[in-house]
């Protein structure tokens, strides 16, 4: 494939997908700004390693894999707790109903370690298959099931424990 065809193709899916990546870049800082900028440096990425893909069919889950990446580089860097404002609250909300109504589950979720996180997120708030989550982090389909399995495991504990101290 050309290289002018890949940047389309990018481009394309980029748009289609914008809304989805600033979601999940979102689950992970809870702050629009820096969401957003995690997204930007995300397609900055993609635009100067994109000779690196091997599969143009898979473009969407390796934009997912860089927007995880960045997000969790960008978490790393900041080492900082943020809180979602009311806004960006309302902003999230208007994209999918299911998008942490519970605040109680959104407080359990925060403090799942993210490699549970990253599958929890993927698997149940942006739809994709366990297939496609092990290509984005890069680990085969059985370790994702493991990690999802415990994920939800820690899910439960954490909102039981939660319940208790109310």
């Amino acid at each position: 494939m050309k290289k002018h065809d890949a940047h389309q193709v990018l481009v394309a899916c980029v748009t289609e997908h914008k809304a989805d990546f600033y979601r999940l870049a979102f689950s992970y800082v809870k702050n629009q700004e820096d969401a957003l900028d995690i997204v930007q440096e995300s397609i900055k990425k993609a635009l100067i390693s994109m000779d690196s893909i091997k599969d143009i069919q898979s473009i969407k889950s390796w934009l997912y894999k860089i927007v995880v990446r960045t997000a969790i580089d960008f978490l790393r860097k900041h080492k900082r707790l943020t809180l979602m404002d009311d806004e960006a609250l309302e902003y999230l909300s208007s994209g999918r109903e299911d998008q942490y109504k519970d605040i109680d589950l959104k407080q359990a979720m925060d403090q799942l370690p993210v490699k549970y996180k990253t599958i929890i997120i993927l698997r149940f708030f942006e739809d994709l298959k366990m297939d496609e989550i092990a290509e984005i982090i890069e680990e085969n389909v059985n370790t994702v099931k493991t990690r999802l399995y415990r994920g939800l495991n820690l899910l439960r504990i954490t909102m039981t424990e939660e319940d208790l101290e109310q």
